[in-house]
Protein backbone atom coordinates (compact mmCIF):
# COMPACT_ATOMS: atom_id res chain seq x y z
CA UNK A 1 0.00 0.00 0.00
CA UNK A 2 0.91 3.68 -0.57
CA UNK A 3 2.11 6.16 2.14
CA UNK A 4 -1.36 7.93 1.70
CA UNK A 5 -3.47 5.00 1.93
CA UNK A 6 -1.78 3.58 5.13
CA UNK A 7 -2.27 7.02 6.60
CA UNK A 8 -5.73 6.52 5.82
CA UNK A 9 -6.00 3.19 6.74
CA UNK A 10 -4.58 3.95 10.74
CA UNK A 11 -6.89 7.15 10.39
CA UNK A 12 -9.86 4.83 9.98
CA UNK A 13 -8.85 2.21 12.26
CA UNK A 14 -8.59 5.45 14.94
CA UNK A 15 -12.27 6.18 13.90
CA UNK A 16 -13.33 2.69 14.89
CA UNK A 17 -11.53 2.44 17.65
CA UNK A 18 -13.13 5.61 19.18
CA UNK A 19 -16.39 4.01 17.73
CA UNK A 20 -16.00 0.81 19.19
CA UNK A 21 -15.88 2.89 23.01
CA UNK A 22 -18.91 5.19 22.33
CA UNK A 23 -20.83 1.80 21.14
CA UNK A 24 -19.99 -0.08 24.37
CA UNK A 25 -20.80 3.24 26.87
CA UNK A 26 -24.31 3.21 25.21
CA UNK A 27 -25.04 -0.20 25.24
CA UNK A 28 -23.72 -1.11 28.71
CA UNK A 29 -24.26 1.96 30.71
CA UNK A 30 -27.13 1.22 33.04
CA UNK A 31 -28.70 4.39 32.31
CA UNK A 32 -28.50 3.98 28.08
CA UNK A 33 -27.91 0.38 28.42
CA UNK A 34 -29.61 -2.60 26.49
CA UNK A 35 -30.94 -4.94 29.18
CA UNK A 36 -29.76 -8.05 27.12
CA UNK A 37 -26.29 -6.91 27.63
CA UNK A 38 -26.73 -5.69 30.91
CA UNK A 39 -27.31 -8.88 32.24
CA UNK A 40 -24.54 -10.24 30.15
CA UNK A 41 -21.96 -7.92 31.72
CA UNK A 42 -23.19 -9.08 35.41
CA UNK A 43 -22.65 -12.70 34.57
CA UNK A 44 -19.49 -12.35 32.38
CA UNK A 45 -17.07 -12.04 34.97
CA UNK A 46 -15.33 -8.99 33.38
CA UNK A 47 -16.50 -5.63 32.47
CA UNK A 48 -16.82 -4.61 28.62
CA UNK A 49 -16.74 -0.77 29.89
CA UNK A 50 -13.34 -0.76 30.83
CA UNK A 51 -11.98 -3.38 29.24
CA UNK A 52 -12.75 -2.76 25.91
CA UNK A 53 -10.90 0.26 24.09
CA UNK A 54 -10.24 -0.75 20.63
CA UNK A 55 -12.05 -3.01 17.72
CA UNK A 56 -9.55 -5.57 19.05
CA UNK A 57 -10.79 -5.51 22.28
CA UNK A 58 -14.13 -7.66 21.04
CA UNK A 59 -12.21 -10.44 20.93
CA UNK A 60 -12.78 -10.60 24.41
CA UNK A 61 -16.62 -11.24 23.63
CA UNK A 62 -18.02 -14.83 22.30
CA UNK A 63 -19.46 -15.22 19.15
CA UNK A 64 -22.79 -13.65 18.99
CA UNK A 65 -25.57 -16.44 19.74
CA UNK A 66 -28.58 -15.86 17.08
CA UNK A 67 -30.98 -17.17 19.16
CA UNK A 68 -30.76 -14.09 20.73
CA UNK A 69 -32.83 -12.92 17.90
CA UNK A 70 -35.05 -15.57 17.85
CA UNK A 71 -35.77 -16.02 21.34
CA UNK A 72 -35.21 -13.57 23.57
CA UNK A 73 -38.20 -11.34 24.45
CA UNK A 74 -37.61 -7.94 22.30
CA UNK A 75 -38.21 -5.67 25.46
CA UNK A 76 -34.61 -6.86 26.66
CA UNK A 77 -32.76 -5.66 22.75
CA UNK A 78 -34.55 -2.11 23.50
CA UNK A 79 -31.71 0.39 24.69
CA UNK A 80 -32.98 2.39 27.03
CA UNK A 81 -33.25 5.55 25.40
CA UNK A 82 -35.84 3.51 22.79
CA UNK A 83 -38.08 2.12 25.60
CA UNK A 84 -40.94 2.85 25.10
CA UNK A 85 -41.03 3.58 21.92
CA UNK A 86 -42.72 1.26 18.56
CA UNK A 87 -40.35 -0.07 16.57
CA UNK A 88 -40.22 -2.04 13.06
CA UNK A 89 -39.57 -5.73 13.37
CA UNK A 90 -37.26 -7.31 10.49
CA UNK A 91 -36.82 -11.10 9.84
CA UNK A 92 -33.15 -12.55 7.65
CA UNK A 93 -33.94 -14.96 5.12
CA UNK A 94 -34.67 -18.22 7.15
CA UNK A 95 -35.78 -21.29 5.75
CA UNK A 96 -37.93 -23.38 8.28
CA UNK A 97 -38.38 -22.66 11.99
CA UNK A 98 -38.02 -19.39 13.51
CA UNK A 99 -36.52 -16.56 11.59
CA UNK A 100 -33.48 -14.42 13.28
CA UNK A 101 -35.52 -11.08 14.24
CA UNK A 102 -33.93 -7.37 14.38
CA UNK A 103 -35.71 -4.86 16.01
CA UNK A 104 -34.72 -1.16 14.79
CA UNK A 105 -35.96 2.23 14.33
CA UNK A 106 -34.00 4.60 12.07
CA UNK A 107 -30.79 2.27 10.90
CA UNK A 108 -32.09 1.58 8.07
CA UNK A 109 -32.91 4.72 7.10
CA UNK A 110 -29.08 5.54 8.30
CA UNK A 111 -27.82 2.85 6.64
CA UNK A 112 -29.29 3.73 3.05
CA UNK A 113 -29.16 7.22 3.24
CA UNK A 114 -25.68 7.11 3.19
CA UNK A 115 -25.05 4.28 -0.04
CA UNK A 116 -27.66 7.07 -1.85
CA UNK A 117 -25.16 9.70 -1.97
CA UNK A 118 -23.02 6.93 -3.45
CA UNK A 119 -25.13 6.69 -6.63
CA UNK A 120 -24.62 8.57 -9.70
CA UNK A 121 -26.93 11.01 -10.75
CA UNK A 122 -26.53 10.58 -14.28
CA UNK A 123 -27.18 7.00 -14.05
CA UNK A 124 -30.56 7.47 -10.98
CA UNK A 125 -32.26 10.50 -12.56
CA UNK A 126 -34.04 12.22 -9.79
CA UNK A 127 -37.35 11.78 -9.78
CA UNK A 128 -37.17 8.75 -11.57
CA UNK A 129 -39.05 4.81 -11.36
CA UNK A 130 -37.34 1.90 -9.67
CA UNK A 131 -38.55 -1.61 -9.62
CA UNK A 132 -37.97 -4.38 -7.00
CA UNK A 133 -38.41 -7.99 -7.69
CA UNK A 134 -37.67 -8.78 -4.83
CA UNK A 135 -38.96 -9.95 -0.76
CA UNK A 136 -41.28 -7.60 0.50
CA UNK A 137 -43.18 -8.51 4.09
CA UNK A 138 -41.11 -8.78 6.73
CA UNK A 139 -37.85 -8.16 5.30
CA UNK A 140 -35.77 -5.46 5.86
CA UNK A 141 -35.09 -4.74 1.97
CA UNK A 142 -38.89 -3.58 1.13
CA UNK A 143 -38.38 -0.33 3.46
CA UNK A 144 -34.77 0.10 2.90
CA UNK A 145 -35.43 0.18 -0.72
CA UNK A 146 -38.25 2.02 -1.02
CA UNK A 147 -36.10 4.73 1.52
CA UNK A 148 -33.23 4.58 -0.66
CA UNK A 149 -35.67 5.51 -3.80
CA UNK A 150 -37.18 7.93 -2.04
CA UNK A 151 -33.66 9.39 -0.98
CA UNK A 152 -32.99 9.65 -4.77
CA UNK A 153 -36.22 11.64 -5.26
CA UNK A 154 -37.45 8.55 -6.67
CA UNK A 155 -41.16 6.03 -6.10
CA UNK A 156 -40.85 2.20 -6.16
CA UNK A 157 -42.93 -0.53 -7.88
CA UNK A 158 -42.74 -3.70 -6.14
CA UNK A 159 -42.92 -7.28 -7.16
CA UNK A 160 -43.30 -9.88 -4.07
CA UNK A 161 -41.10 -12.70 -3.48
CA UNK A 162 -41.71 -15.68 -1.40
CA UNK A 163 -37.98 -16.60 -0.81
CA UNK A 164 -38.57 -18.87 1.59
CA UNK A 165 -41.01 -20.82 -0.33
CA UNK A 166 -39.04 -21.31 -2.85
CA UNK A 167 -36.13 -22.68 -0.93
CA UNK A 168 -38.63 -25.14 0.88
CA UNK A 169 -39.75 -26.36 -3.21
CA UNK A 170 -36.14 -26.61 -4.32
CA UNK A 171 -35.11 -28.59 -1.00
CA UNK A 172 -37.94 -30.89 -1.68
CA UNK A 173 -36.88 -31.54 -5.28
CA UNK A 174 -40.38 -29.92 -6.43
CA UNK A 175 -38.56 -28.34 -9.64
CA UNK A 176 -41.47 -27.45 -11.32
CA UNK A 177 -43.05 -25.92 -9.05
CA UNK A 178 -40.00 -23.63 -8.27
CA UNK A 179 -39.58 -22.90 -12.14
CA UNK A 180 -43.57 -22.03 -12.34
CA UNK A 181 -43.41 -19.58 -9.55
CA UNK A 182 -40.61 -17.98 -10.41
CA UNK A 183 -42.21 -17.19 -13.88
CA UNK A 184 -45.27 -16.09 -11.83
CA UNK A 185 -42.75 -13.10 -10.29
CA UNK A 186 -41.40 -12.79 -13.98
CA UNK A 187 -44.84 -12.32 -15.64
CA UNK A 188 -45.70 -9.80 -12.84
CA UNK A 189 -42.75 -7.72 -13.60
CA UNK A 190 -43.11 -7.53 -17.58
CA UNK A 191 -46.70 -6.41 -16.66
CA UNK A 192 -44.97 -3.40 -14.76
CA UNK A 193 -42.37 -2.40 -17.08
CA UNK A 194 -44.81 -2.54 -20.45
CA UNK A 195 -47.30 -0.05 -18.76
CA UNK A 196 -44.58 1.71 -16.50
CA UNK A 197 -41.53 3.77 -17.14
CA UNK A 198 -38.76 1.99 -15.23
CA UNK A 199 -35.27 3.86 -14.75
CA UNK A 200 -33.40 1.04 -12.34
CA UNK A 201 -34.87 -2.54 -11.38
CA UNK A 202 -33.50 -4.34 -8.23
CA UNK A 203 -33.46 -8.12 -8.49
CA UNK A 204 -31.40 -11.49 -7.90
CA UNK A 205 -28.72 -12.61 -10.22
CA UNK A 206 -31.05 -15.53 -11.50
CA UNK A 207 -34.36 -13.45 -11.62
CA UNK A 208 -32.62 -11.24 -13.86
CA UNK A 209 -31.29 -13.95 -16.12
CA UNK A 210 -34.94 -15.65 -16.33
CA UNK A 211 -36.38 -11.84 -16.98
CA UNK A 212 -34.00 -11.96 -19.52
CA UNK A 213 -35.75 -14.96 -21.69
CA UNK A 214 -38.31 -12.68 -21.91
CA UNK A 215 -37.34 -9.49 -22.54
CA UNK A 216 -34.68 -7.35 -24.16
CA UNK A 217 -34.04 -4.60 -21.56
CA UNK A 218 -31.46 -2.46 -22.93
CA UNK A 219 -33.44 -2.41 -26.11
CA UNK A 220 -37.09 -2.55 -24.89
CA UNK A 221 -36.87 -0.91 -21.61
CA UNK A 222 -35.52 2.59 -20.57
CA UNK A 223 -34.00 0.92 -17.79
CA UNK A 224 -30.41 2.54 -16.78
CA UNK A 225 -29.38 0.53 -13.73
CA UNK A 226 -29.81 -2.86 -11.84
CA UNK A 227 -28.56 -3.79 -8.93
CA UNK A 228 -27.68 -7.08 -7.82
CA UNK A 229 -28.00 -8.87 -4.75
CA UNK A 230 -29.10 -12.56 -3.37
CA UNK A 231 -27.55 -16.02 -4.55
CA UNK A 232 -24.39 -16.28 -5.52
CA UNK A 233 -22.70 -14.48 -7.97
CA UNK A 234 -19.29 -16.09 -9.28
CA UNK A 235 -17.23 -14.20 -11.60
CA UNK A 236 -18.44 -16.11 -14.77
CA UNK A 237 -22.09 -15.76 -13.64
CA UNK A 238 -21.09 -11.46 -13.90
CA UNK A 239 -19.45 -11.39 -17.10
CA UNK A 240 -22.96 -13.27 -18.32
CA UNK A 241 -25.24 -11.07 -17.08
CA UNK A 242 -22.77 -7.59 -17.73
CA UNK A 243 -22.17 -9.02 -21.21
CA UNK A 244 -24.93 -10.89 -22.59
CA UNK A 245 -28.31 -9.92 -20.54
CA UNK A 246 -27.00 -6.33 -20.32
CA UNK A 247 -25.31 -5.49 -22.95
CA UNK A 248 -22.62 -3.33 -21.43
CA UNK A 249 -25.60 -1.03 -21.74
CA UNK A 250 -26.96 -0.79 -18.53
CA UNK A 251 -25.13 -0.44 -15.70
CA UNK A 252 -24.94 -3.43 -13.71
CA UNK A 253 -24.37 -3.00 -9.69
CA UNK A 254 -23.37 -5.46 -7.53
CA UNK A 255 -24.92 -5.56 -3.67
CA UNK A 256 -23.95 -7.53 -0.69
CA UNK A 257 -26.12 -6.77 2.47
CA UNK A 258 -28.52 -8.34 5.12
CA UNK A 259 -30.75 -7.11 8.22
CA UNK A 260 -27.97 -7.81 10.43
CA UNK A 261 -25.40 -5.64 8.23
CA UNK A 262 -26.90 -3.06 6.41
CA UNK A 263 -25.35 -2.64 2.87
CA UNK A 264 -21.59 -3.42 1.95
CA UNK A 265 -20.41 -1.09 -1.15
CA UNK A 266 -18.82 -2.66 -4.60
CA UNK A 267 -15.69 -1.46 -6.25
CA UNK A 268 -17.08 -0.95 -10.29
CA UNK A 269 -16.94 -4.73 -11.85
CA UNK A 270 -14.76 -4.99 -14.76
CA UNK A 271 -12.91 -6.73 -17.28
CA UNK A 272 -9.28 -6.30 -15.95
CA UNK A 273 -10.35 -7.83 -12.37
CA UNK A 274 -11.83 -10.71 -14.24
CA UNK A 275 -15.39 -9.84 -13.44
CA UNK A 276 -14.86 -10.80 -9.59
CA UNK A 277 -16.83 -8.35 -7.46
CA UNK A 278 -15.26 -6.94 -4.15
CA UNK A 279 -17.32 -5.15 -1.33
CA UNK A 280 -16.64 -3.13 1.71
CA UNK A 281 -18.45 -3.23 4.67
CA UNK A 282 -20.39 -0.20 6.40
CA UNK A 283 -17.66 0.67 8.79
CA UNK A 284 -17.81 1.46 11.04
CA UNK A 285 -21.21 0.90 11.75
CA UNK A 286 -20.65 -3.14 10.42
CA UNK A 287 -17.50 -4.53 10.66
CA UNK A 288 -16.35 -7.90 9.14
CA UNK A 289 -13.16 -9.65 9.58
CA UNK A 290 -12.30 -12.64 7.24
CA UNK A 291 -11.60 -15.66 9.83
CA UNK A 292 -10.08 -18.95 9.51
CA UNK A 293 -13.17 -21.45 10.25
CA UNK A 294 -11.50 -23.86 12.23
CA UNK A 295 -9.64 -20.66 14.13
CA UNK A 296 -11.77 -17.69 14.19
CA UNK A 297 -9.79 -15.88 16.08
CA UNK A 298 -7.36 -15.89 13.04
CA UNK A 299 -7.83 -13.86 10.14
CA UNK A 300 -7.22 -15.35 6.83
CA UNK A 301 -4.37 -13.86 4.82
CA UNK A 302 -5.33 -11.39 2.04
CA UNK A 303 -6.65 -12.90 -0.99
CA UNK A 304 -7.29 -16.22 0.71
CA UNK A 305 -10.87 -17.83 1.80
CA UNK A 306 -12.70 -17.52 5.40
CA UNK A 307 -15.91 -17.20 6.80
CA UNK A 308 -17.41 -14.06 7.51
CA UNK A 309 -17.33 -12.65 10.87
CA UNK A 310 -19.97 -9.57 11.53
CA UNK A 311 -20.06 -6.99 13.89
CA UNK A 312 -22.55 -4.93 13.76
CA UNK A 313 -21.84 -1.28 16.30
CA UNK A 314 -25.47 0.92 16.20
CA UNK A 315 -26.98 2.81 19.12
CA UNK A 316 -30.16 0.04 18.41
CA UNK A 317 -27.95 -2.71 17.74
CA UNK A 318 -24.66 -3.81 19.40
CA UNK A 319 -23.85 -7.74 17.62
CA UNK A 320 -20.21 -8.76 18.13
CA UNK A 321 -18.69 -11.75 15.72
CA UNK A 322 -21.61 -13.55 14.56
CA UNK A 323 -20.65 -16.02 12.11
CA UNK A 324 -22.28 -15.70 8.94
CA UNK A 325 -23.15 -18.66 6.56
CA UNK A 326 -21.07 -16.95 3.81
CA UNK A 327 -17.63 -17.67 2.68
CA UNK A 328 -15.22 -14.81 0.87
CA UNK A 329 -11.81 -14.05 -0.31
CA UNK A 330 -10.29 -11.02 1.78
CA UNK A 331 -9.55 -8.06 0.19
CA UNK A 332 -7.11 -5.12 0.53
CA UNK A 333 -7.83 -1.64 2.28
CA UNK A 334 -8.49 0.73 -0.87
CA UNK A 335 -8.51 4.45 -1.29
CA UNK A 336 -12.26 4.79 -0.99
CA UNK A 337 -12.82 2.53 2.02
CA UNK A 338 -9.63 2.39 3.91
CA UNK A 339 -10.47 -0.98 5.42
CA UNK A 340 -10.71 -5.03 5.04
CA UNK A 341 -13.22 -5.45 2.00
CA UNK A 342 -14.49 -9.35 1.01
CA UNK A 343 -15.12 -10.45 -2.50
CA UNK A 344 -16.66 -13.74 -4.42
CA UNK A 345 -19.58 -14.12 -1.42
CA UNK A 346 -21.07 -17.50 -1.64
CA UNK A 347 -22.24 -19.75 1.12
CA UNK A 348 -20.10 -20.89 3.45
CA UNK A 349 -19.30 -24.54 2.21
CA UNK A 350 -20.55 -24.83 -0.75
CA UNK A 351 -16.87 -25.29 -1.93
CA UNK A 352 -17.66 -28.54 -0.33
CA UNK A 353 -21.57 -29.27 -0.57
CA UNK A 354 -24.40 -28.35 -2.10
CA UNK A 355 -26.16 -25.12 -0.76
CA UNK A 356 -29.88 -24.82 -1.64
CA UNK A 357 -30.12 -20.79 -2.41
CA UNK A 358 -33.22 -20.54 -4.10
CA UNK A 359 -34.44 -17.69 -6.30
CA UNK A 360 -32.45 -15.25 -3.87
Amino acid sequence: MTDTLNDQVKQAAGRLDEHVREMIRWHFDPHSGTPFWLEYARQAGWNPLEQVQCFADLLRFEHFDDDALRFVPHEKLVPGPYKGLPFTVFETGGTTGMPKQRIGWEDYQTDYADYARLLDDEIFPRGGYWLSMGPTGPRRLRLSLEYLANQRGCSCYFIDLDARWVKKLIANKRYDEAKTYMEHVVDQTLIILKHRQVDAIFTTPKLLEALSEKIDLPEETQVKAVFCAGTEMNPQMVRFLIEEVLDNRIRFIPIYGNTLMGLATALPVTARDNYSISYYPPQPRAVIRVVDPKNTDKLVDYGQWGRVELTTLTRELFMPRFLERDEVARRKPCESWPWDGVADVRPFGSSEKKVVEGVY
